[in-house]
């Protein structure tokens, strides 16, 4: 698991009626996944289970894109994406994403909750689309400022377009 995974052109498309289940600590340390996460993902329960959620985190993904979903998550907002990941064999699978903070009896936030199913494959094309620019974005502005630049560019992209996030992902 220590080893590099290197990702291949090879594509696992989710069933549709498919649910992808995850939960992770304040630190996106996993905590919980179920047998279609652990299907998809290629790596067994024992290896995710207190590993960082991102182990599964696409290099074809912006870092943008998480970072508006983390401040989005940390802040006790809902979000929803659409996410390319990286299995342990190589493979990748896209997912559309539901993301929630898990509260505690006090309204603490304890953790995050995400359930993902069958993206819509159209939808796959345009935010590939927009993944690429960000991720160009991303690259010119180098490692150090990289989120925040490709974060810019989405924030301008929909004030541009006179949209939220989630309007422009509901949309597409």
């Amino acid at each position: 698991m220590k080893g590099k995974v290197v990702p291949t052109t090879r594509e696992k498309v989710m069933r549709e009626n498919d649910f992808i289940v995850s939960k992770t600590d304040t630190k996106g340390r996993i905590t919980y996944g179920n047998e279609i996460f652990i299907e998809f993902s290629g790596y067994t329960e024992e290896e995710l289970i207190g590993t960082q959620h991102n182990i599964i985190r696409h290099p074809d993904m912006p870092r943008g894109v998480f970072k508006f979903l983390w401040d989005n998550i940390a802040a006790g907002n809902e979000v929803f994406a659409y996410v390319k990941n990286l299995a342990k064999d190589g493979s990748f699978y896209w997912v559309f994403a539901n993301v929630t903070p898990d509260y505690d009896s006090s309204g603490n936030i304890i953790g995050y909750f995400s359930v993902r199913r069958a993206p819509n494959r159209t939808s796959v094309a345009t935010i590939e689309g927009l993944y690429r620019k960000m991720l160009e974005i991303e690259e010119q502005a180098g490692p150090k400022d990289a989120c925040d630049a490709s974060l810019t560019f989405l924030v301008d992209l929909l004030q541009e377009k006179g949209m939220s996030y989630e309007e422009l992902i509901m949309a597409i």
